[in-house]
């Protein structure tokens, strides 16, 4: 199937039965295929380059506030072409810029779990996770970008 060639495709429970099944058709298809395959109570979301969102996934029992915080890390990503955790490390010796960035910047998230998605140097979106802590959210965010570069 053309439509599918070159097009990006989130799936989740992508590990297994259905999911797995539907991410190797597509694949096959030609499309670029993103699996998501979490432990329970994990969040993905997806945006545009523009921060609009384009995808997302709770799991059963995942926690109301996690969210929105996939959702913002997902935005703040994309909004500015930097990880989530990168903006950590870029203010945490500023303290008025830290300050002013986290009171000032609505969705601005700085831990990790959030990345741009990035076709050469130009910024196409933003994926976040949210759910574990956040060096498993980045984990897992990080195996979506692999999955979308193959």
């Amino acid at each position: 199937m053309q439509f599918f060639r070159d097009k990006v495709v989130l799936i989740t429970g992508g590990s297994s039965g259905i999911g797995r099944a539907t991410a190797l058709r597509l694949a096959g298809y030609g499309a670029k295929v993103v699996v998501a395959a979490r432990n329970s109570k994990a969040l993905d979301a997806v945006v545009d380059e523009a921060g609009v969102l384009k995808a997302f996934s709770r799991m059963d029992g995942a926690a109301l506030l996690s969210v929105q915080v996939a959702q913002d890390k997902a935005y703040t990503a994309a909004g500015f072409g930097l990880s989530t955790d990168g903006w950590h490390d870029f203010i945490k010796n500023d303290p008025p810029l830290a300050a002013g960035a986290t009171a000032g910047i609505d969705r601005l998230v700085v831990f990790g779990g959030g990345y741009p998605i990035k076709v050469g140097d130009q910024v196409v979106g933003g994926i976040g996770v949210s759910g574990g802590h956040y060096s498993q959210d980045m984990e897992v965010a990080r195996a979506g970008l692999a999955a979308l570069n193959g």
